[in-house]
């Protein structure tokens, strides 16, 4: 068992500061474990958002050490313990309390994606065909456990705070999902184009680097969409083809 010290940021929007606790660490804890104990013996009122603790909700997002993690997947035995270890909210989004931050902002713009609007069915039993490498395409992105830390990294929310004029990674995500599905037929590229923002991309790949789901965001959901609007309002061929045939 070994004595850690923890650097935590303790605040609200107002403003806030770093406080340093100690605490025991024994072998298999990971960061929630310690800051438990932090809260139990030496900070009641310490503000932590968790559930599962199993990284499978997404909850207990936050920066440790600087990166973005879920603090109930990061191993103590991970991290250097020389030094004070340090833990903050995540900087895309506004500060609650403590570790907590307000992401509500990410399901008001989820809700304004159009929704997914399947084809007629392809049988009279009412039933559809489709390949299975088209349905395995989209299994990746259901993955998705929405826990933002793609939206806390990604430089033009956090930054830049686009907020209003981009979408981020993770609804790219779920756009991805929704366009890629072989049963979909609803089109959102205009949308992607003029109102959520894709263009601010420039594939970094930051999103994906921090994925705990390991979905690899920026090559197969947020390039797959820019090429989309690529071949739909840039291509001179199909510029040509659309004047031709009288579509806009």
């Amino acid at each position: 068992m070994a004595s850690v010290t923890f650097k935590v940021w303790r605040g609200d929007i107002d403003g806030g500061e770093f406080k340093n606790y100690k605490t025991d660490i024994s072998e298999g804890m990971v960061v929630l474990d310690a800051l438990f104990q932090i809260q139990a013996d030496a900070a009641n009122d310490l503000a932590i958002r968790w559930n599962c603790k199993a990284g499978k909700c997404g909850s207990c997002s936050a920066e440790v050490n600087g990166y973005p993690r879920l603090m109930c997947m990061t191993r103590m035995s991970s991290l250097p313990q020389d030094k004070p270890i340090k833990i903050e909210p995540m900087k895309s989004f506004p500060v609650i309390k403590d570790l907590v931050c307000d992401v509500s902002w990410n399901y008001e713009a989820k809700r304004r994606i159009k929704k997914f609007k399947p084809r007629k069915p392809d049988a009279a039993d009412g039933t559809w065909r489709m390949q299975q490498e088209d349905v395995d395409r989209v299994q990746e992105f259901r993955k998705c456990i929405e826990c933002f830390l793609c939206q806390d990294v990604c430089h033009v929310l956090r930054e830049h705070h686009l907020h209003e004029h981009f979408i981020g990674p993770s609804l790219l995500v779920y756009t991805a999902a929704l366009e890629m599905h072989p049963l979909d037929v609803e089109d959102r590229t205009e949308d992607l184009r003029k109102h959520q923002g894709i263009g601010y991309c420039n594939i970094t790949k930051c999103c994906t680097n921090v994925c705990p789901e390991h979905i690899t965001i920026t090559d197969n959901a947020i390039i797959p969409l820019k090429e989309r609007l690529v071949d739909k309002f840039y291509d001179p061929l199909k510029k040509i083809l659309n004047l031709f045939s009288g579509k806009s």
